[in-house]
């Protein structure tokens, strides 16, 4: 079985559109492994703040497999895929790694950048998964957030439990 990391998130009715991603994230592949949730501002375009985690799970499914269950999930979320990358969203989900592959091809990349570029992916997969090592880097996750500049985009802990 693979290890899979997710990103989640959402600015569009987030506690409800995050506690269903989960829901049904759980009812898929069983056990979740789930971190805090972080609230931040939107990144790209005005809107209201996003709230961010990460999950981790263990899965037979292929990285292509897992690609389209988030993309079932979006679709019942109600996310509308226009022309513009940065806008609101109700539900946003990234597969960010899959064991300690590297992929880049047109349907799948892993490791997601987003992992190093943005506090609100890193923050909490710090989090969930300290020691985790980066396929690419060599360094755990835990040395990456040390290492991040966390006042380019602040992040707020929020006392939502999914």
């Amino acid at each position: 079985m693979s290890m899979v990391y997710l990103g989640l998130g959402s600015n569009i009715r987030p506690e409800e559109n995050l506690s269903f991603a989960v829901r049904e994230l759980r009812r898929r592949y069983g056990e979740l492994d789930v971190s805090s949730v972080y609230r931040s501002a939107a990144l790209g375009f005005e809107g209201a703040d996003f709230l961010n985690l990460v999950v981790g799970f263990r899965s037979d499914d292929s990285p292509e497999d897992i690609c389209a269950e988030i993309e079932r999930l979006h679709n019942l979320a109600g996310r509308q895929r226009g022309d513009d990358k940065w806008a609101p969203r109700p539900l946003d989900i990234d597969l960010l790694l899959y064991d300690d592959q590297v992929i880049d091809d047109r349907q799948v990349k892993v490791p997601r950048s987003d992992v190093l570029e943005y506090s609100f992916v890193l923050r909490p997969l710090a989090e969930l998964a300290p020691d985790l090592v980066h396929p690419v880097t060599g360094k755990t996750m835990q040395t990456h957030w040390q290492e991040f500049d966390a006042g380019s985009h602040p992040l707020e802990l929020v006392g939502v439990i999914l």
